[in-house]
């Protein structure tokens, strides 16, 4: 393998769906009928399967799937002290559907030991082989300060912090624990999943944010800022890279609007690799923002949705990339679904087998454009 760092030509944004005998698995261990020993064993089982068909399917990247979560970064602010959660009421107004995710609050200072999530990828390091490398993802630290500043959540975060910049100190600290530790368990590649700048786009971000246009602009730079402080200082072979999505619960959404009002900040200034950019619906607006990607950085297309089974024109995807190409160069394009398959346990509405149709459609098409 000549290129041992991600993002690959065909790529894909980490979590998958989780086959039954882990979702039971993980119902039994929450109804008390089996210990945690018992349900890592499940755990370890999937995702030692799950790693076996990722190499099977020809792709160089690992992930564990993200099957050691209920969700994509709820689970990732527990392990942090200084954070609580109990059972939603209501759940979060996606698309047709409440996402009946944990209600996720400060309840003290944030600072954190070894994160499990460490532990979690040590053991899918050791699955790798002499065609693959591991992925970790973990949600960006705008995500997590987004949790805790939107205008639900701030009455309770100014019992712990007066000023949000000191809540992004101990954020960004707790964050360069997490990159060192994971580091030397051998994790050069990392990805930052990141939905603050889906909700920021959209063209409702001021009620949503419960601010005007010029408070929208300070918090797309505190976003900016927050995500830049973790990344300060990191080793030069780490390689960091950020997914964008506007929300991926049960084939539902949360927010649309394109790219451009971000660009001048997020694809521009933030001091990653290569960004993983939803894609595959009219939601997400068109191409023109890519020509602010600066640097060399790279971006991975995400054009084959994982919301629906139905599989993509071949020919229509590659039109798409040489279109997206006027505004960077293909050589530094890349293709991937454009979200996971299973961001939350429940999973989207595909089965596993169209899963898999998805992934081998995606290599398909890289191999035909890039060779």
């Amino acid at each position: 393998m000549n290129k041992t760092n991600t993002p690959f030509r065909y790529d894909y944004v980490g979590s998958f769906l989780r086959p039954a005998a882990l979702k039971q698995a993980r119902a039994d261990f929450q109804s008390g009928r089996i210990d945690a020993a018992a349900l890592k064993a499940v755990e370890d089982d999937a995702i030692r399967d799950l790693v076996a068909k990722q190499k099977a399917a020809g792709y160089h990247v690992i992930t564990d799937g993200e099957f050691r979560r209920a969700t994509w970064h709820l689970d990732f602010m527990w392990g942090f002290h200084g954070v609580g959660h109990t059972p939603t009421k209501t759940g979060l107004p996606f698309q047709g559907e409440a996402a009946m995710l944990d209600d996720t609050y400060l309840t003290g200072k944030v600072s954190v030991d070894e994160h499990p999530f460490v532990e979690h990828f040590r053991f899918v390091k050791a699955l790798e082989d002499e065609n693959t490398v591991a992925k970790l993802t973990i949600p960006a630290p705008a995500q997590f300060l987004e949790q805790m500043v939107m205008p639900f959540a701030m009455e309770n975060t100014k019992r712990f912090y007066p000023s949000v910049q000191e809540l992004m100190d101990d954020l960004a600290a707790g964050y360069r624990r997490v990159i060192a530790d994971v580091y030397a368990a051998g994790c050069r590649n990392l990805q930052f999943d990141d939905c603050s700048w889906g909700m920021l786009v959209d063209p409702r971000a001021c009620m949503i944010f419960d601010t005007d246009a010029k408070g929208l602009e300070e918090i797309k730079e505190q976003m900016l800022t927050i995500n830049n402080m973790a990344i300060s200082g990191k080793p030069d072979d780490l390689v960091i890279n950020t997914h964008v999505c506007r929300g991926n619960f049960h084939s539902t959404y949360a927010s649309s609007g394109a790219y451009d009002s971000v660009a001048k900040t997020l694809l521009a200034r933030e001091n990653v690799n290569a960004y993983y950019l939803e894609f595959d619906d009219a939601r997400s607006g068109g191409f023109e923002p890519l020509a602010s990607v600066s640097g060399e950085k790279k971006v991975v297309l995400g054009l084959v949705t994982t919301k629906r089974p139905e599989l993509e024109s071949k020919d229509a995807v590659i039109a798409r990339i040489h279109e997206a190409a006027k505004y960077l160069p293909l050589d530094r394009l890349c293709l991937s679904p454009q979200c996971g398959f299973a961001s939350c346990e429940i999973g989207n509405k595909l089965t596993e087998a169209q899963q898999w149709a998805k992934l081998a459609l995606v290599k398909e098409i890289a191999e035909e454009v890039w060779g």
